[in-house]
């Protein structure tokens, strides 16, 4: 393939061109078709203009952020990399254009990339224990077997826990230093979100004969069989999601201005937010929220909640903040946040009561 050059497509209809420049940065520009027929597919960073689009720094590795999004991190670019070593290459020197080669159609999301790298992301998923145990091996630098493998089923996914992906599922197994049941605890908090009014996607806790269970979430990047094109925070605001670089006041102000003000778009945020306060997941970083593309009402609505689990920081703050607190936050931030995006202070009160109830009551009884 051309290195210095990849075409973005979505359902088989040419969105645009990447091309890299001499400094690195990776240039856009949509195609004449795309400009009469598409849509903006970030809309803050790529209004559907007639012009050539350059990144101003390099946050995503030169990148714009909605393409990025397209990349593994952690889990899924070390089996990139591992892939890329058998094959007698140098990761680091494998250009994150390249890697969007790589990941041809297998990416989350609706977009595709071409022409893809001649490698196959197609595995049978066999036993999930054994899954998992190579996945081990993998995180603690042992020679694992049949690293290919582990790269079909998992080189296209994102965050830190050893992962496999399906068409419509993705399966977690814990990382070095989670419990065993650590898919446990998240079928738990997924359950207590969905008990809170919190739109999440239907999970599963899969059967295994050395822990409890494994975690299952169906993705909602497809649906009816077709790709869904979505945006974490971090593509829309170009954010870089590894530090706390924002406030949940950001948040909302998104949510209202991608969803023209939909209320019950403002209510989901604001009910993840209280939730990811009363639950102690800290690790509320700038990808753990994403928004999905309605092409017929032409807007944005918040994703289902996904990554929601007891989690720290390692510098022991929510790395999203509260009203500006990151440390301790409580109701007064939350209340805070709600009325500054227009949701009433009595509504906000009650929800947040509700949902520190809940937490309370299922999260932090005996035994959990």
């Amino acid at each position: 393939m051309n290195g210095d050059k990849v075409l973005v497509y979505m359902d088989d209809r040419l969105v645009g061109t990447l091309a890299e420049a001499p400094d690195h940065r990776i240039a856009f520009e949509y195609s004449d078709q795309w400009q009469e027929e598409g849509f903006a597919v970030s809309p803050f960073s790529l209004p559907l203009e007639r012009k050539v689009f350059v990144p101003v720094g390099m946050n995503f590795y030169g990148l714009w952020g909605v393409f990025a999004d397209s990349l593994p991190d952690a889990w899924g670019r070390l089996l990139v990399d591992r892939m890329l070593q058998s094959r007698g290459m140098v990761p680091a020197d494998v250009t994150a254009l390249k890697r969007l080669a790589i990941v041809g159609d297998s990416g989350m999301g609706a977009l595709t990339y071409r022409p893809a790298w001649d490698v196959s992301h197609d595995a049978v998923l066999g036993d999930l224990d054994d899954l998992a145990r190579r996945c081990s091996a993998l995180l603690r630098h042992e020679d694992a077997e049949d690293p290919d493998d582990l790269f079909r089923l998992g080189g296209s996914s994102g965050g830190a826990r050893p992962k496999v992906m399906t068409d419509e599922w993705i399966i977690k197994f814990p990382a070095s230093g989670d419990m065993p049941d650590m898919g446990v605890m998240e079928k738990k908090y997924m359950d207590c979100a969905a008990s809170c009014g919190i739109n999440v996607p239907e999970t599963r806790l899969l059967p295994s004969r050395l822990c409890n269970g494994y975690f299952a979430v169906r993705r909602f990047d497809r649906q009816d069989g077709h790709r869904v094109h979505m945006l974490t925070a971090a593509a829309i605001l170009e954010a870089d999601w590894r530090t706390a670089s924002m406030d949940y006041h950001t948040l909302m102000k998104m949510t209202g201005i991608l969803s023209r003000g939909n209320r019950e778009d403002l209510m989901q945020m604001y009910r993840r937010m209280c939730f990811n306060v009363y639950a102690h997941n800290r690790d509320d970083h700038a990808k753990n929220f994403s928004w999905i593309y309605d092409r017929v009402q032409d807007l944005w609505h918040p994703s289902p909640a996904y990554d929601l689990t007891y989690s720290t920081t390692w510098f022991g703050e929510h790395t999203t903040t509260v009203d500006g607190n990151g440390r301790d936050p409580g109701e007064k931030e939350l209340i805070a946040v709600g009325k500054k995006a227009g949701l009433g202070v009595t509504v906000c009160r009650k929800i947040a009561g509700e949902i520190r109830e809940a937490c309370r009551a299922v999260l932090w009884t005996a035994g959990s």
